[in-house]
């Protein structure tokens, strides 16, 4: 269980300092990348789920997502007594991964609070480009479908796993859903990705802070772990 928990929260820490860090290099107005855009933070999204992937795969099989760990404790592959060592080092690495992202780019996130401070809340927590309660819950929900059925289909793969192939996999999957369905939601598709770095925004002396959006923030929670037990299902059926 140790290990279990280690490499979920050192993956999902590198994760979100990875990917809450694109953003805010993009985002905020005196970065040396500001004006990257999109296509900028979609890629490098899909890195920063690759690379922690790549190093704590064979340790705890590199979830770092609540959704993904849920669906394959419904699924039987891992025991439902783990379940809470996973999605407690997935937040915990959520949170601490932000925290960092904050203190590197803080001088960059007052400058910009100065303008807009809504662009430093999204830095780390996702929101909608149009709300709408029950479209940005079935955002979340095909996104993370998306996600668990793709990385269980990618285990039929003969030899992905043995030459590193499917963590490439993974990567190409989350650029895709980022590209296709990102601008809905911002496609959080892992409750622990949003809630630890809205957490930390809630909780961080930032110059001028926006509404934290808490009436919105069980969206990315509960849509990406519908999503995930809905693909279980389906790939239950299919294979």
């Amino acid at each position: 269980m140790r290990d279990i928990f280690v490499a979920e929260l050192v993956g999902t820490f590198l994760l979100i300092l990875l990917g809450d860090g694109v953003v805010a290099n993009v985002l905020t107005r005196k970065s040396g990348m500001y004006g990257g855009g999109p296509v900028q933070i979609t890629i490098a999204w899909g890195l920063a789920v690759m690379i922690p992937a790549a190093i704590f795969g064979a340790m705890s099989g590199a979830h770092f997502n609540p959704a993904l760990t849920i669906a394959l404790a419904y699924k039987g592959d891992i025991g439902w007594n783990t379940v809470p060592y996973y999605i407690g080092a997935q937040i915990l690495g959520a949170m601490l991964g932000a925290l960092l992202v904050y203190l590197l780019f803080k001088d960059h996130f007052d400058d910009t609070c100065d303008e807009d401070p809504a662009i430093v809340k999204g830095c780390f927590c996702t929101a909608p480009s149009i709300r709408n309660t029950w479209r940005n819950l079935l955002s979340e929900i095909v996104g993370t479908f998306v996600l668990v059925f793709a990385i269980l289909g990618f285990g039929n793969v003969d030899g992905a796993g043995t030459v590193g192939l499917d963590k490439i996999f993974v990567y190409g999957l989350i650029v895709s859903i980022g590209m296709s369905l990102g601008g809905l939601t911002g496609y959080a598709i892992n409750p622990a990705r949003d809630l630890g770095p809205r957490i930390m925004y809630q909780i961080l002396p930032f110059r001028k802070k926006v509404d934290a959006m808490w009436d919105y923030a069980w969206i990315p929670i509960v849509g990406p772990i519908i999503g995930g037990l809905l693909a279980v299902v389906l790939y239950n059926i299919v294979f």
